[in-house]
Parts: structure tokens; sequence; C-alpha cells
């Protein structure tokens, strides 16, 4: 495997823009932070001696490559090859352990030695909270009270782990929250404390550095793909997006093969127009929210939505800027799912696959039925993550 620096026509210029999208919106407290990680990020992730040990941690630990597992039975059903990208096989059972890996040895070198993350499904806290043990850190885990409430097995996990896990009581207690209180933390320390972000969202360079380290998946979908089916090239590529982080690596390598469709399937909750929903690209306009600009939920003065979803990944008011540029170019097409269509999504894979996915790729699978699918079609879906934490949901939801 080797992650190369790939300049993209969608990628982020110099100023850190996706399009009309990204930037940096940062008080000044953290401006030495942010400039120290714009002016090395890319010198210290393509640095031989970092992507040695990423990749050597990556396949030993991580257990990566994740395997591209060929759906029959789903296949027969929808009437086209389908593909499943097993990122719920990554160790501590989602995607977010890609990131995670990456920005702890990128925080080691650039000597920091306290980490602060925020989290909402719990499973980026529970990857940071993971490195942080291994490489013997102090960290801190920012998340939203109700989201600790319905993702208690991760919040264990956590604080066996060894991480602090403290709760954020403003809002509607979900990622939002969370996050608002991370940033406030890393404000407030700015010198000895690297933030972890756990998706494509805040000020640049985090949404581009995110991206990169995230862009392993696609780069294995890619080999993998030709060895099934002698091409590189699906037709579909299908993720979940809340901030987009699983989404943003799955689509990294197709985002310059136009004849790739790439579909963002988004939370819908009750319904887009039902007030209680996190479809950003139906329901947003352009506003600054966690130090970039982005398509935002808010209302006509300009104040947050609160946003809502059974998955509390997907609970977001915002999506982060390269999805929002790729909404906004028509690059990627985007889809809203309910509450009632991912459940039912989630529980169908289990009776025909044996895969319990997480709530929020259980959101990308019920994206198949909405596709005007062809037998002649490829569709590579990522699956972000395991329904191990959200097994009380499907519970509650099925009446088992």
């Amino acid at each position: 495997m080797n992650t190369e620096n790939i300049k993209s026509s969608f990628g982020v210029n110099e100023r850190g823009y996706y399009g009309q999208f990204g930037g940096s919106f940062i008080p000044e407290m953290l401006y030495p932070n942010v400039e120290e990680l714009r002016e090395r990020y890319l010198e210290i992730i393509y640095s031989p001696e970092f992507q040695q040990e990423y990749h050597q941690l990556l396949r030993d630990y991580v257990g990566r490559p994740t395997p591209l597992y060929p759906a029959k039975r789903l296949s027969e059903e929808f009437g086209a090859q389908i593909f499943l990208k097993r990122e719920d096989l990554c160790h501590t059972g989602a995607h977010k352990v890609n990131n995670t890996v990456g920005q702890i040895l990128l925080a080691k070198r650039l000597g920091k030695h306290k980490i602060i993350a925020e989290t909402g499904a719990g499973q980026h806290g529970v990857a940071t909270a993971t490195v942080c043990a291994l490489m013997g850190l102090e960290c801190i885990v920012y998340m939203g009270s109700h989201d600790m409430e319905r993702q208690k097995p991760n919040v264990e996990r956590m604080r066996i782990l060894g991480a602090e896990v403290r709760p954020a009581t403003s809002g509607s207690q979900t990622l939002k929250d969370a996050t608002n209180e991370a940033m406030r933390h890393w404000i407030n320390n700015p010198q000895e404390t690297h933030y972890i972000i756990g998706s494509v969202v805040g000020p640049h360079p985090y949404p581009d550095m995110v991206a990169r380290l995230q862009a392993i998946i696609s780069e294995e979908i890619r080999w993998q793909l030709k060895e099934k089916t002698g091409s590189e090239l699906p037709t579909h590529v299908v993720a979940c997006v809340g901030g987009g982080s699983n989404a943003a690596g799955a689509f990294y390598h197709y985002l310059d093969e136009p004849q790739v469709k790439l579909v963002a399937v988004e939370a819908a909750g009750k319904g887009v127009s039902s007030g209680q929903s996190a479809a950003t690209t139906a329901l947003g306009k352009p506003g600054v929210l966690h130090g970039s600009q982005t398509l935002l939920m808010q209302t006509e003065d300009g104040q947050v939505v609160e946003p809502y979803s059974i998955s509390a990944g997907l609970d977001y008011p915002g999506i982060g800027p390269m999805h929002a540029h790729l909404f906004h170019s028509k690059r990627a097409q985007f889809i809203a799912i309910t509450d009632a269509d991912a459940m039912d999504a989630g529980i169908h894979l289990a009776r025909k696959e044996g895969i319990i996915p997480a709530v929020e790729s259980a959101h990308a699978l019920a994206a198949l039925k909405e596709l005007p699918l062809q037998p002649s079609d490829v569709v590579v879906v990522n699956l972000s993550g395991r329904g191990d934490k959200d097994l009380e949901t499907y519970i509650r939801w099925g009446g088992y």
C-alpha cells in the first residue's frame, strides 16, 4: 500500500478551500496550532518514516486491508453486483481508526503529549482512546450527554482504555455540542494539546488531512475490485455522510473518475420536512461551523438548527466542506434516508448476509433502493462500522 500525495481537481486549494467551501475561521488563540499543522501536515504524512510506521500499524494493528466482500444474496435481490467494503472489520469496529492512527503519529512528531477528541456514535472516541493507550498519551473525549446514553457500550470501552469521557450538556447534547466543548478545551490548552478531529470538518487543514488518512479505503477498493472484476472502476460508490469521513475515504481515489457515480447518503431522520432531520444538503445553506465555511442547517438569522437522527454518527447540522463542494458542483448525488428505512435496511442485511451494520452504515445500504440499478452495474457500499454499538437501538426498534 502506498498512499500517494494525489492532487485532485476536487481537492483543497492552497487557501484551504474546496470551491467556495472550507477555509479556517478560528479564534486567535488557536492560530499557532492550526498554522503549525497547515505548514507541516503534508511534509510529515508523506515522509518515508511516517508512511512506513503508518502502514505497518494499519496492517499489523488495525487489520488492513479490509475485505471487499461480494454480497451474493444482496446482488441477486437488486439485480446488480453489490460489494461491501468491510470497514466494520477494522480494529475498534469502524473506519475511524485509520484517521486516529495517522493523527497520533502526527501529534508525536509535533511534540504534543495530550490528546482531545469529540465523538458522536462513540467510534471515533474509542479509536482515539485506543491509539492513546497504544502510544501512552493522555486522552480526553467529549461526548454529548444524549449520545452517552444511547451509546453506553462505547463510553465504557473508552473508559476501560484509560480515556476520560466528558459530557457535553448544552444544546441537543449530541455531536455538535461535543465538538463545541472540544474546541473550547483546545482554545484554553493550545500548547501541549493536539485535537484529533474525527471527521472531514473543522478549520483547514483538518478536512484535507482526515480525507487523506481515510483515502486508504478507496485505494484498497481500486486494486481489490480489479482482482474481482477486472476493472478498478465501479459504476457507483455509496457511503453515508454526517461530517463525512468514511465517504471522503471511499470517494477519494474516484473524485476525478467522472464515470464513477458518487452517492452520499444523509440522515433524513423522521422526514426531510419533519423538523427532525439531519439532511444538510436538502435543508442547509452556506455558513460557518466549527472553523470552516460549509453547508449548514440554520435559521434565517444564522442560528444553528438542532439536527436529529436515530444514528448518533449522522446527527450533525452540517457536512464537511469537501462534501459541500461535491454537492454544489454536482459531482456527487446526495440522498436522504429516514430512520425507518435505515433500520429496515440494517436488519435486512443481517438477515440476508449475516452482517449487522452500524446504523450509520445502514443509511448507505437503504440508498440501494433509490438507485435505478442495471445488471451491468458494479456498486461498492462502504460498510463504515459494525452494529455492536447499536444493539439497543435495533432491539428497541424491532421489539426483539
